[in-house]
This record gives C-alpha cells, structure tokens and sequence, in this order.
C-alpha cells in the first residue's frame, strides 16, 4: 500500500533566507554525522535542465549509517549492506528528492518539495488528483516543538529550546504559543513523501518505520536552520557553493573514500524524466 504523507514546516524567514539556511544546515550536519566508518559521501554536484522544475542542480549522495539502523531490520542483512543512495534535483523553490536502498530494491521514497511564502495555508501546492487527495495525510510541523521517538534519538542533533531562544543578527525569536500566525517573515516548505514498500508480511511496518525517519529528519534539519541562523544569515549562493565543495572534499577525506575518476555513477547522469516515470507508475 502506497503512503502518501505531506508534511508542512512553517519557517520565520524569507524564501530567500532559507535557501542559504537550509543548504548550510544541511551541510554542517553531514559534517556532524560522518567519521571514518560512517556518514555521508557525495557523489557529484552536477547542473541539470527540466521541463517541469527548470534549471537547477543535481546531488547524489549515498548514506552509510550503520550504527543509525533499527535492530529489527538488521535481521535482514548485514548492516554493512543497508546504505542509503539519494538523487535530489533542486531548482529552488521546487525540488525532487529519490530515495533507494539496494537491499530492498523493490522500494522507493520520492519527496517532493513545494516552498511556498505563506504559513501552511496553502492547500494543495503539488496538484494532486482527487485520488491522491484522498490518500494524502497532512502534518503542520512546528518547529518549535520537540519529538522524543526512536528517530529523534538516533539523529541526536543538537537541543535548542526555539521556546527561549533569540537570534542576535535578526532578533527573532523565542518561538511562542501562535508564533506561525503572527510570525514576519514567514515561509513554509511543502514536503510531499510519498513510500512504497511492496514486501509481503514487511511492507507496512518498512513504510511506517521510513516515513517517522523522515518526520525526525525534517524536524531536527529546520529546527537547526532557526537555531544556526546567526552563523549563516547575510552569506550568498556563491559563497554556499564554495562551502559544499569545500565539505565535498572533507567528507570523502574523513570517509577515506576518495571518489575515482569515470567512475559508473559519473557515467550514468540520472534524468528527472527517467525517475518521474518509475514513481509515477506507484501513485
């Protein structure tokens, strides 16, 4: 059974800001969560063109995070052999994202990602039909609030009280009761997850077990993006492009996994079309 989960993160800043924000946050975490065993390990950061998303750039990445896995699902395999592979096509402000782990080859997670200026109000940004309406369960995600589930645990990301806390270089902040409502700026990034896991006797507890992944990934990532905003706010696209090549070369160097020249990934360009085209034949 196909999942059809739209989370909904309210953020208090531009489009712009978060732009800059969430490419940082997003870097400095890689960095937090990667030593000489496991992390993250890029692949490449190449531009690509599309029709429907425009011009933009396109990650792969694959997610060795062993020790982060679940023992139930440990029973299947190795934990050596449960990385995680990752193509993001990002053409701010619409992004796809494509998910797959090679053991459970028959899976896939897709998340596409709407960021809108308004405050969660939007009510359909991703023209769903009325079957995937009906399918899709909406979340509001506050930022400001805390999740104490297996997930959170395991992304053991830094504790800020966004209740308390104040940016110097912006003055924003605390978070309060009603903060989404009157908060200026204020932008909310529409995240469509959508999982299938079509494993008999598996399947739904593998789709219910992901999609709380997720939820506790997008938590922790936005609720650092606030907290981290004095360290990122007035940097440019240019200079957040440095950065990622800069952590690029860091993370293969702390992997010890130096990437190879014409290696297979760098000959097999992976197209939106041709991902759009697999998911599409699932919801």
């Amino acid at each position: 059974m196909v999942q059809i989960k739209e989370f909904r993160i309210v953020m208090p800043m531009s489009m712009e800001e978060y732009e800059i924000g969430l490419s940082y946050t997003i870097m400095k975490m890689e960095q937090q969560n990667t030593n000489s065993k496991e992390g993250v390990e890029v692949l490449q950061q190449v531009p690509f063109e599309d029709e429907k998303l425009g011009k933009g750039q396109l990650t792969s990445k694959v997610y060795h995070l062993q020790s982060k896995i679940p023992s139930w699902m440990k029973g299947f395999a190795p934990a050596t052999a449960l990385t995680v592979h990752e193509d993001s096509w990002c053409a701010f402000p619409k992004s796809r994202t494509v998910i797959k782990c090679p053991l459970f080859s028959k899976c896939s997670l897709t998340i596409d990602t709407v960021n809108r200026p308004d405050n969660g109000c939007s009510e359909n940004v991703h023209n769903l039909n009325s079957e995937q309406l009906a399918a899709r369960e909406v979340e509001i995600i506050n930022i400001a609030s805390i999740s104490r589930d297996y997930w959170s645990k395991v992304i053991s990301a830094p504790n800020v009280d966004l209740t308390a806390f104040k940016s110097q270089r912006t003055e924003r902040g605390p978070l309060l009761k009603g903060w989404m409502d009157s908060c200026r700026p204020v932008m909310t990034a529409y995240k469509l997850v959508i999982m299938d896991a079509p494993i008999w006797g598996l399947g739904e507890r593998l789709e219910d077990c992901i999609i709380a992944g997720e939820r506790a990934l997008v938590l922790a990532c936005h609720r650092l993006c606030f907290a981290w905003i004095d360290e990122w706010y007035g940097m440019t696209v240019e200079q957040i492009r440095e950065m990622e090549r800069q952590t690029d070369m860091l993370l293969k160097k702390t992997l010890k996994k130096p990437g190879k020249a014409g290696s297979k990934h760098e000959g097999k360009r992976k197209t939106l079309k041709d991902e759009i085209a697999v998911v599409g034949s699932c919801t």
